[in-house]
């Protein structure tokens, strides 16, 4: 197994929980404000799916965006100056923890309307395949968002213009505090390709290197056939929906259950066993040193000056 492959993986998901477990406390000191929709548990299948991309690849996203963004190669002290409205955040403070945004990554940002960003992604990968460009798009939506309309537009439309795009449904289990089973008739999510038609697969999303294998079939059949995919993957927010969320509709024994298979503490396991616990302990100390060097980086930044109140704004 190539060992560095694995020390990389390891430290792009440790540092995006790092990144949400800090988010998560500024939020309780009341230095972010709105809503925050933190990414915990979920870093596998962001950090699986971005292995596989080429930098000229397009990421989409829904609002819970944070470890999407750095998944993406997104910088930890640009993400954590936006979440306290900083210019110097990735979306000059304008955008805040549901609008992440960063065009140079080819990330085009949370979008906090459920499902919105479906036909956007469609939009983008109609572009690709009118300019010759052999880029992918990726989507990401939560379950919730299977029952909207633009969900069916946008794929009804990739499979008509064989578009090279791939859509994960990240399957956390609850759309807000709803379970599943009240939301949807089936445990496969992947079925819905059914209708359009289009390619379709599930994944543990908990197991990376299985995200990886999926993604990377996906990823190629939309690179080189033009052709969309849609993948559930099957994963788990150890968080509520956001931090307003006391997540009272679940147990804890519940939580503890995906939280003995969490995907970040398996792989760190993996790096022991592979006599690279010198190389694991380095990798936590460089994580933390980054995240808390973001922290100290957002709270010194500057408040955007009122007089750009009005910059940005097209209509």
């Amino acid at each position: 197994m190539d060992q560095e492959l694995i020390t990389d993986l390891y430290r792009q998901m440790l540092r995006i929980r790092r990144f949400e477990e800090e988010a998560a406390r500024l939020y309780t000191e009341r230095k972010i404000g709105g809503f925050l929709h933190l990414y915990i548990g979920e870093e596998a299948v962001a950090v699986g799916a971005a292995s596989v991309m080429e930098p000229q690849d397009y990421v989409m996203t829904a609002y819970r965006c944070h470890g999407h963004y750095l998944a993406r190669g997104g910088s930890a002290r640009e993400g954590m100056a936006e979440l306290l409205g900083k210019e110097t955040g990735c979306a000059k403070g304008r955008g805040g923890s549901m609008h992440f945004y960063d065009l140079e990554k080819r990330f085009m940002g949370g979008w906090g309307i459920v499902g919105a960003q479906v036909p956007l992604a469609a939009g983008i990968a109609f572009a690709q395949n009118y300019t010759d460009s052999d880029a992918v798009t990726l989507c990401y939506l939560g379950d919730g968002a299977i029952n909207i309309g633009a969900f069916h537009e946008g794929l009804a439309l990739s499979a008509l213009w064989r578009l090279p795009v791939v859509y994960v449904i990240e399957n956390n289990h609850f759309a807000m505090g709803t379970p599943l089973e009240k939301t949807a008739p089936i445990d496969d999510l992947s079925l819905r390709a059914l209708g359009y038609p289009m390619a379709r697969d599930t994944v543990d999303g908990h197991d990376i290197f299985a995200v990886r294998s999926t993604m990377h079939t996906a990823i190629r059949r939309a690179r080189e056939k033009k052709l969309p995919t849609l993948i559930e993957a099957k994963t788990y927010r150890y968080r509520g929906h956001s931090m307003a969320d006391p997540a009272k509709y679940r147990t804890a024994e519940e939580v503890d259950q995906w939280k003995a298979r969490d995907p970040i503490k398996t792989l760190g396991e993996k790096l022991e066993s592979l006599g690279m616990t010198a190389a694991k302990s380095r990798i936590d100390s460089e994580v933390e040193a980054e995240i808390q060097d973001a922290v100290e980086f957002a709270e010194s930044s500057a408040m955007p000056d009122p007089a750009t109140a009005l910059d940005y704004v097209l209509v």
